[in-house]
């Protein structure tokens, strides 16, 4: 593909069957554990078609090579196994909190050891990082939304020897590519925004770096954490109008932002696309977008907001995001969740439903 489409042409496009008379527009799963020897697949758990439509398209939005996994934790095991016995990894204070237990366990079982940053703190974790085997971005952050500076970060990372790894998950390609500002390693629940469905778990990593993408293609080959043809499929199918739901939903997230700041029962809002977030200025920068995650906060009031998740019609009470429907949760309601997170924390995924449904449905909560 031409090197100069937007975004949202390439998403459309990349990863497509030769146009060829007869050739199909889009690739279709082929359900085959095995295949006649001669070729390059050769087996069920090394390639599937399916996977590659996936990988291309990922690997020309964030510019590198993809490689899909079974679920955004196989993903994050593979990458965590590239740290030597022994290793350091700094990652964020607040993440996704499957990957914080992770490296809790890998850290506890002495496998490699961890050191928590706030990862806004731009001087902390170039000071943290000197000596590290690894750095672990999120950004924005799951679910304070805080906001690093990637290519401040990233070239921190680099200077130490350590390999920089981005959770891009909720930004999406479409907002932010973290290898053009240093990363090494761009990592994605495929689940969320990329399938965008709420009817798929997979996992992606993006490198530009054939060593890597070798290293991390052998460890999903031997330990088996390979996506199904079916699942596959499915994310391609959605990641096709991602740049569409996005746009939706992320004009929603700001119409809600908004409304959120003005109501009296709630204390805080945390979204970068508010003009006094403290990650607004860094977003703008670094981001074409803000995103269709956020968060706010009812002054301390924990039993409340658990009230408020329960008591909504339209929007659903899940753990997940960046399906098309409209979920909130508290997050504290998952023992698993770091302390530091507010116990009246509720995270909003928005979806693509008419704002103002949203709104009142939220407002109606928000009053009960």
């Amino acid at each position: 593909m031409t090197p100069d489409l937007d975004p949202s042409t390439v998403v459309v496009h990349a990863g497509r069957p030769s146009r060829v008379p007869d050739a199909p527009v889009g690739e279709s799963p082929v359900f085959s554990s095995t295949y006649i020897a001669g070729g390059d697949l050769g087996y069920g758990r090394y390639g599937n078609t399916a996977w590659t439509a996936l990988e291309e398209t990922l690997g020309a939005l964030e510019g590198g090579r993809g490689l899909s996994f079974a679920s955004g934790m196989a993903a994050a095991a593979a990458v965590c196994d590239l740290v030597p016995v022994g290793g350091r990894v700094v990652a964020p204070q607040h993440a996704y909190s499957g990957v914080l237990a992770l490296l809790d366990q890998q850290a506890t079982t002495g496998r490699l050891t961890v050191e928590r940053v706030a990862i806004a703190d731009t001087e902390a974790v170039s000071a943290a990082v000197v000596g590290a085997d690894m750095l672990w971005i999120e950004s924005p952050t799951n679910p304070a939304m805080e906001v690093a500076d990637l290519p401040a970060l990233a070239a921190a990372g680099r200077t130490a020897g350590a390999t920089v790894v981005v959770d891009n998950t909720f930004a999406t390609p479409l907002l932010q590519q973290p290898l053009s500002m240093g990363a090494d390693i761009v990592l994605h629940s495929a689940t969320k925004f990329i399938s965008g469905h709420s009817d798929v778990v997979l996992g992606a990593i993006v490198t530009d770096s054939d060593e890597l993408w070798t290293a991390l293609e052998l460890r999903r080959r031997s330990l088996g954490a390979i996506p199904g043809p079916m699942e596959a499929f499915l994310a391609v199918r959605g990641l096709r109008t991602l740049a569409l739901r996005l746009e939706r939903a992320q004009s929603n997230a700001a119409f809600l932002a908004t409304r959120l700041q003005e109501h009296p029962r709630v204390s805080l809002v945390r979204y970068p696309g508010l003009a006094d977030d403290p990650g607004h200025a860094r977003a703008a920068a670094q981001m074409s977008g803000f995103g269709a995650i956020l968060a706010f906060e009812l002054g301390g009031d924990g039993p409340g907001a658990q009230r408020v998740c329960e008591s909504t019609a339209l929007w659903v009470h899940a753990t997940s995001l960046g399906g098309v429907e409209s979920m909130l949760e508290r997050r504290r309601r998952w023992a698993i969740e770091v302390p530091t997170i507010p116990e009246d924390l509720i995270r909003l995924s928005v979806g693509i439903e008419h704002p103002d449904d949203l709104w009142a449905d939220l407002a109606q909560a928000l009053k009960a």
